[in-house]
């Protein structure tokens, strides 16, 4: 059954290898590092924090606009290939089992999603020796990627049912969009453990000098445990139900 898996997942990779993915991937960090850098030096002034001040500014744009869309369009487009023609037919009725195929597509999206999360951090530093920082960026800071990819994994979990759930490729990614513009509202709420597209914007501490999550660790692993079982165990019902059908 491992062996399977793996060899699931190298397939959904590979669908993924010559995607334009890769282009929003490379993009879209890069736009959200500088313009936060830009933002930093425009209040360099009150910024006095050093790496701290400068992380910031350069997670503000990437965790509130960017992180959540990017997610939805990994797993929307592994989805959008299976809903070409008749090859989601194919994939249900397939020898392989529902739940290695769902588990698959899965691992592929958080690879990529950990993937992701690095390179912001390699840009990160790029973008403070740019700006002049000196000394070595704050240890917590891969504390704060961590968190967030584990906010992250919670949310692709949520968006590949719905790219599973909605023959469209546009519409989950504007879900992911607007319900992580939503997440700002709820991150400064006692509910912010609760909704999980905040789950990530308080594990990346963006924005904030502070730790949001000081004293909350454990309630924020739970919620991501809960929230990624969920989804996931709702993922792989509907499609055994799709496939009962087909």
């Amino acid at each position: 059954m491992i062996t399977m898996l793996f060899r699931c997942m190298r397939a959904e990779l590979i669908k993924l290898k010559r995607s334009f993915i890769w282009i929003v991937f490379l993009v879209l960090p890069i736009l959200s590092t500088l313009m936060g850098c830009f933002n930093y030096l425009q209040n360099i002034g009150i910024l006095t924090e050093g790496w701290y001040s400068l992380w910031t500014q350069a997670t503000l744009f990437y965790s509130n606009f960017f992180f959540p869309p990017l997610i939805g369009l990994y797993c929307a487009y592994l989805w959008r290939l299976e809903n070409f023609n008749h090859n989601r037919n194919a994939l249900m009725t397939s020898p392989i089992p529902v739940s290695v195929l769902y588990s698959a597509q899965f691992l592929a999206v958080a690879a990529v999603t950990l993937l992701t999360q690095l390179y912001v951090g390699v840009l990160y530093v790029a973008g403070g020796l740019a700006v002049g920082m000196t000394g070595l960026p704050p240890a917590e800071i891969l504390s704060w990627l961590l968190r967030g990819s584990l906010g992250g994994l919670a949310i692709a979990a949520l968006q590949l049912f719905l790219s599973s759930l909605i023959r469209s490729f546009a519409v989950p990614i504007a879900i992911a969009l607007l319900a992580g513009v939503g997440g700002l509202a709820v991150v400064n709420t006692d509910y912010r453990l609760f909704y999980p597209y905040s789950l990530m914007l308080v594990g990346m501490n963006s924005n904030r000098s502070e730790d949001l999550l000081a004293g909350q660790m454990p309630a924020f692993y739970l919620s991501c445990a809960v929230f990624l079982a969920l989804f996931f165990a709702i993922g792989i019902g509907y499609l055994k139900k799709a496939d009962v059908r087909a």
